[in-house]
């Protein structure tokens, strides 16, 4: 089957409704009647709240489409723009020389691209309180699955065994939620199953480097709990998602810790790629409707069906955010005329027409190739790399009739991030690569993008900045970009200048506060246990 049928019980989101700010109000009970003693009284139970730790990525909220968010509206009025990936999205790509937003008056959209934000956006800070909302259910999920409650609910053996690995895989997803809060706020609030909250208890703060230490020992513990690479139903994790966050966790160690982890990137992208996974020989059928075939490559994803997942957010604000892009190309109703790229970004393709490269995936029909302004659609190429058809060019499996939503999944940890990942770590002086196979991975890539060996290089243009392009040219619209460019020293300073970057056309440097995101200024006010981020 292509997706996880999502069935969300509220019962679990009424439990953790009460956490959104991190605050005191961490001890109110709920007022519904169905509580945590019900839901899990059941293996049933236990697998119905376990879906939504996975729906939580996907959805935003329990109505479908729009009418119960799980985020309140006091922080993202317009729950549309309140799921995680659209979210983390902006946060990623809106704020580097990849994506420009038009749509100006998008609440939290001024400042990202010009690289001025404050402690108050409705963006920044929907993306910490949905990453901390997951959290909770996690940790809400952990504790009722403990061995000792298993027991107490008379739970079978065989059922048992099944809830320990969904435990595994929830001990996963709070990992992975917290190395995004890692990564975009350095120093967050922290709390596991293991911390009582509530009677004028609140969240610490935890510093990024003991984060790094945290989640790294999170994803060595579960590793035997979770099943082996390939072996879990589609857009489940598996050991090769933990060993891919690993790989991606030790990358950007120095950044994190100060100290490079270069040589344990290596080793775990040698236990993915010894895992059996391929590339998918066709570059252009990745983000496709029915891209839950390409499994060769995939190592996990976010599941979005135009049936069980719709949102305004995730891939079908992917498929019909970018501007101009006819309605038989998207596969959707039509375009919403709002993303581009810049002309820097576009220059990193020689020929961006997409006939030598095919990853050159832009639209230029009556866009400017500049981006003479920031909020007008048609300056800057759009690009079509998602798209809501089948590879054969045929309707979305589960399209719905109005064209409204997206039946991509996103993958979130993919082969080609991993040969990246491993030449990258291999220039960088760790041990246990060579130069020789980062190459071959790097052509590997190429001469699928290029159909044959003319897009080559050879080991003189194998450079870390050569790294940084190709991870551009392959990863674009993916969600990598700021933390590709914080890891080179490209992000704030003058070394690299794109369009608007500082508020200004040609591009200027900004205050290195900006290579992380302030904890969001509603927190600081009901936790006295946090400080701000330097500079906010």
């Amino acid at each position: 089957m292509k997706k996880n049928h999502l069935r969300i019980i509220a019962a679990v989101g009424i439990l953790i409704s009460a956490f959104a700010s991190c605050s005191k109000k961490l001890d109110l009970t709920p007022t519904n009647d169905i509580t945590a003693q019900k839901v899990f009284s059941t293996s049933k139970g236990y697998k119905e709240a376990f879906t939504k730790l996975y729906a939580a990525f996907a959805l935003t909220g329990n109505a479908g489409g729009t009418g119960n968010p799980d985020i309140p509206s006091q922080i993202i009025a317009d729950e549309g723009n309140s799921d995680f990936l659209r979210m983390y999205w902006n946060l990623q790509e809106l704020t580097t020389d990849e994506a420009a937003w038009s749509w100006q008056n998008d609440a939290g959209i001024q400042g990202l691209h010009e690289m001025s934000w404050s402690a108050i956006n409705p963006i920044i800070d929907g993306l910490y309180y949905r990453s901390f909302f997951q959290i909770t259910l996690c940790n809400n999920f952990i504790t009722q699955a403990s061995d000792a409650n298993l027991a107490s609910r008379g739970i079978s053996a065989s059922d048992a065994t099944d809830i320990r690995k969904y435990r595994a895989e929830a001990r996963f997803l709070r990992a992975y939620q917290y190395w995004v809060l890692m990564d975009l706020f350095a120093n967050p609030p922290f709390v596991t199953e293991k911390d009582v909250i509530g009677g004028g208890v609140i969240p610490k703060q935890i510093m990024r480097a003991d984060l790094f230490a945290y989640i790294e020992t999170e994803l060595k513990a579960i590793d035997a709990d979770l099943v082996g690479p390939k072996a879990n139903e589609y857009g489940r994790a598996d050991q090769a998602a933990a060993w891919a966050l690993l790989a991606r966790l030790y990358l950007n160690a120095q950044v994190y810790t100060g100290a490079a982890r270069n040589t344990d990137a290596i080793t775990y992208c040698n236990k993915i790629i010894g895992a059996g996974y391929t590339l998918h020989p066709n570059y252009r059928e990745l983000m496709l409707a029915d891209n839950n075939l390409n499994t060769d490559e995939f190592i996990l994803t976010i599941n979005y069906d135009g049936t069980y997942t719709q949102n305004w957010g995730g891939t079908t604000f992917l498929v019909h955010g970018p501007a101009a892009i006819p309605a038989k190309i998207s596969g959707t109703s039509g375009s919403w005329s709002g993303l581009r790229c810049t002309q820097n970004f576009v220059g990193l393709f020689p020929d961006n027409s997409g006939n030598t490269d095919q990853r050159a995936q832009f639209y230029t029909a009556g866009q400017n190739l500049i981006m003479n302004s920031m909020y007008v659609s048609t300056d800057g190429y759009s690009t079509d790399k998602f798209r809501n058809v089948t590879r054969s060019g045929g309707p979305a499996p589960h399209a719905d009739p109005a064209g409204n939503w997206s039946d991509v999944d996103f993958p979130i940890f993919r082969l080609a991030e991993i040969y990246l990942i491993y030449a990258e770590a291999v220039l960088r002086g760790g041990t246990g690569g060579d130069q020789t196979t980062a190459l071959a991975y790097i052509n590997n890539l190429r001469m699928r993008a290029f159909g044959d060996s003319s897009g080559n290089i050879n080991a003189s243009e194998l450079t870390t900045d050569y790294i940084l392009d190709e991870r551009g040219r392959e990863l674009y619209y993916e969600a990598f970009r700021r933390t590709d460019l914080i890891r080179f020293g490209k992000f704030t300073s003058n070394a690299y200048l794109w369009a608007w970057k500082g508020g200004i056309f040609s591009g200027t440097s900004v205050a290195d506060k900006y290579n992380i995101y302030p904890i969001p200024a509603t927190d600081l006010s009901s936790n006295t246990n946090l400080r701000q981020n330097t500079g906010y």
